[in-house]
């Protein structure tokens, strides 16, 4: 007899892990709510307190929205460059059909 685990999705997760934050209820209330564990919902309100301060973080979210275009038009450069080798070397060694 095998028992099958759950699987929760990260929005629900993130519900829950809010509720508990509120503290409007206790775990053990929302434990019983929400048919889970209360040592979960213990560890998804700790993640979600570690986690909460990447949200803030400017540096990381500026640095890649504007190296962005900057890369992205240095790879089609290299794409259009590695094009125009490799249909000269098909050329030069009999390839092209």
């Amino acid at each position: 007899m095998s028992v099958e685990r759950r699987q929760f999705t990260s929005q629900f997760k993130a519900k829950v892990a809010m509720e508990a934050m509120k503290g409007q209820r206790t775990i053990g209330e929302l434990a019983g709510l929400y048919q889970v564990h209360p040592s979960r919902i213990a560890a998804w309100k700790k993640r979600l307190v570690e986690c909460s301060a990447m949200a803030f973080e400017e540096s990381s979210v500026q640095g890649s929205n504007h190296s962005s275009p900057a890369l992205m038009a240095q790879l089609y450069e290299q794409i259009g460059r590695l094009q125009v080798e490799l249909s000269w070397l098909k050329k030069k060694s009999g390839l092209d059909a």
